[in-house]
């Protein structure tokens, strides 16, 4: 009887999660819905490049710099790629590395900023200050430098911008772990005799959360940004493989004569920023407990 009445309970906690998730979707303002539908449209066309696409991504299907017109809806690149099929394969190679990259800075900043709110003594010390050296570095002379020492490529591309960034999540991982260790139901915990992993799985990091969701959206546009801006000097992706940023610089040219092409890869950079940072605001409007005044 009580095992039935548990499991009627869970999906009862479940149904009221998913209505009031779509009570504030319902509630959230137009640049929010903005910001939701114009990323679901990039992750799509991400997730289904190959099948959007009307050409191979490095197929060369006519001469350079063809105008707008059918079959060639955007044109043609410097070596006679189409444009259109770059920009959607850049999507998919763009946004899979800077998520790759984020979540990497997450999991190494996040890991070492929990264990030095909790450890505390001389690993804290150690990690910090060794933090603090790393961030003292210009962030893309950093990335320039030990790219050009290991060499363009995706991995490394993704352990490079992963380190860089995970000494910002770090710092911020720590400022507020050490927030919720000094908080009694930690101690309580403790006192319990709960072991480490359970406490920072069940007590810290669900109390962290909202914080570290809104850096991860926003790191995840610093990581995107960076990793166009390598790009452009050479030291991002690397061809035949399709990169927005690469695509500014390849097409560069285009702009003496008056041609809008090359800035349709910065624009959709642009767009998926904004669109990102429309989410966040409203994501961190919620979980801040902040009211819209009636």
């Amino acid at each position: 009887m009580a095992e039935a009445m548990t499991e009627t309970k869970v999906p009862r906690a479940r149904r009221s999660k998913v209505s009031a998730s779509m009570k504030a979707l319902k509630k959230a303002p137009w640049s929010a819905w903005f910001g939701l539908i114009v990323l679901s449209a990039y992750i799509l066309v991400a997730l289904f490049a190959s099948q959007i696409a009307p050409f191979k991504e490095a197929e060369v299907v006519g001469d350079s710099y063809m105008p707008w017109e059918a079959p060639y809806y955007l044109g043609t690149d410097q070596l006679g790629r189409d444009m259109l099929t770059r920009m959607i394969y850049a999507a998919r190679n763009s946004m899979g590395i800077a998520f790759a990259a984020t979540m990497f800075s997450f999991l190494t900043g996040g890991i070492l900023g929990i264990m030095a709110s909790i450890l505390r003594g001389w690993f804290d010390q150690v990690v910090s200050r060794f933090i603090d050296a790393l961030m003292a570095i210009p962030s893309l002379i950093f990335a320039l430098m030990m790219l050009s020492i290991l060499g363009p490529t995706a991995i490394n591309l993704i352990i490079v911008i992963g380190i860089v960034d995970a000494t910002r999540v770090f710092r911020l991982t720590r400022a507020v772990s050490m927030n919720v260790v000094s908080l009694d139901f930690v101690e309580a915990a403790r006192l319990r005799g709960e072991r480490l992993p359970w406490i920072v799985f069940r007590e810290i990091v669900p109390n962290i959360m909202p914080p570290l969701v809104t850096e991860f959206g926003l790191r995840y546009c610093f990581v995107f940004l960076t990793i166009s801006s390598l790009s452009f000097l050479g030291l991002g992706l690397q061809p035949p493989t399709a990169d927005w940023g690469l695509m500014v610089k390849e097409n560069a040219t285009l702009i003496i004569y008056g041609d809008i092409t090359p800035l349709l890869p910065a624009g959709a950079i642009a767009l998926l920023t904004v669109a990102i940072n429309f989410v966040v605001d409203w994501f961190l409007h919620k979980t801040s407990g902040l009211r819209d005044g009636q």
